[in-house]
C-alpha cells in the first residue's frame, strides 16, 4: 500500500452524480478519504457508504469529502446510490476503465480483480496522511476515521 507522507497520485474518475472527479481537484481546499470498496452492492459495502452519508455533518466540520473507489462500472454505481437512498455528499467512483488503474496506484488492487478494502486519508496539502487496510468482511471504524481527521485540523 502507497506510505505514508508520499504525494498522493492524482486520478479522474466517474462519479455517480454524472460528473468526473479529480482528486487534485481538492487540494488547498479540503482532506479527501479514498474509501477503496470491494464491490457494490454487498453488505460490508452498504453500510460502510450509509454511514458516511449518515455522518456527513462531522465530515464537513472536519474538512473532508468521501470519494469511495471500486471497480464497478458508472451504470452499477449510480443503481446501487438509488438503491441505498440516493447518496448525495459521497461520490462514489467507477474504477472501472482501464480496470482498477487508481486501486493499483495505491498498491490496493488484488489479483482477483477487485480492490482491497482500504482507507487512505490524504490531506489538504495533497499528501498521504493515513491509511489502514482491513479484512474484506471487516466494517472500518468510523471512529479511528474520526480521529484521523481531527488530528489534521
Amino acid at each position: 500500500m502507497i506510505a505514508v507522507g508520499t504525494v498522493a497520485p492524482d486520478f479522474t474518475l466517474h462519479s455517480h452524480h454524472d460528473r468526473k472527479v479529480t482528486l487534485s481537484e481538492f487540494r488547498g481546499r479540503t482532506n479527501v478519504v479514498l474509501a477503496f470498496h470491494v464491490l457494490a452492492f454487498t453488505p460490508v459495502c452498504a453500510v460502510q457508504m450509509q454511514t458516511y452519508e449518515r455522518e456527513r455533518e462531522i465530515f464537513d466540520s472536519l474538512h473532508a469529502h468521501v470519494l469511495a473507489i471500486s471497480v464497478d462500472a458508472g451504470p452499477a454505481k449510480k443503481a446501487w446510490a438509488e438503491s441505498l437512498g440516493g447518496l448525495t455528499s459521497v461520490d462514489l467512483l467507477s474504477d472501472f476503465h482501464p480496470l482498477g488503474h487508481v486501486a493499483r496506484a495505491y498498491g490496493v488492487m488484488r489479483d482477483d480483480g477487485i480492490s482491497e478494502r482500504a482507507i487512505i486519508v490524504v490531506d489538504k496539502q495533497g499528501k498521504v496522511a493515513w491509511t489502514k487496510l482491513y479484512q474484506i468482511p471487516e466494517q472500518p471504524d468510523f471512529s479511528e476515521l474520526k480521529r484521523v481527521l481531527e488530528g489534521l485540523k
